[in-house]
């Protein structure tokens, strides 16, 4: 009797070790649980941060997001190709970030676009009214010029400093169109 008994312990014992490496193993294979608002901000705020670190990111660029999930789709315009491939590697290391959609649109080389790109930033950062724009690695309103069209894009402070903005932008010489997509912070009207 006592030799059935350490048999059913034993017995038992093994079947319970190897529930118990079954339940570990499964743990080990299981994704990790993912709570979705926390996830989708938390890959929202390093998506704009890895943008923001791009050596060659400009003035002259205009790169935005959208994160559903862990799907990331970039978007915007830029001058150099090797822009648009560094942005889609940066957001592709991100943890979470399971896919990207790379909707960026290269610019297309034009030495008269580059003439405008450059007056357009003289015409807008060398007044008072807008200096302070200038500031920083990037400057807060983005210019962008393809085929003598220009689009203002960013945030500024006060919608006077919208409209100022759009009314240097339309003084340079060459241009067809301005379109002024310039963000007021806040909707202030200022």
């Amino acid at each position: 009797m006592q030799n059935s008994r350490m048999i059913w312990a034993a017995a038992a014992l093994g079947v319970l070790s190897m529930i118990s490496a079954g339940a570990a193993k499964a743990q080990q294979q299981a994704p990790p649980a993912r709570n979705g608002a926390h996830s989708d901000e938390g890959i929202k705020r390093e998506v704009g941060h890895e943008l923001a670190l791009l050596p060659w990111y400009s003035v002259f660029d205009n790169l935005s997001y959208s994160v559903s999930g862990y799907k990331v789709t970039l978007m915007g315009q830029v001058v150099r190709p090797s822009l648009k491939d560094d942005a889609e590697a940066a957001v592709k290391h991100i943890e979470g970030v399971e896919s990207v959609d790379d909707r960026i649109e290269v610019l297309p080389l034009s030495p008269n676009d580059d003439q405008i790109r450059r007056a357009e930033f003289r015409a807008i950062y060398s007044k008072p009214t807008l200096e302070r724009y200038a500031e920083g690695n990037v400057q807060q309103i983005h210019i962008i010029v393809k085929n003598g069209n220009v689009t203002l894009e960013g945030t500024v402070g006060s919608q006077a400093d919208k409209d100022a903005a759009n009314v240097y932008a339309n003084t340079v010489p060459g241009v067809f169109s301005v379109t002024n997509n310039l963000q007021v912070a806040g909707g202030g009207k200022g």
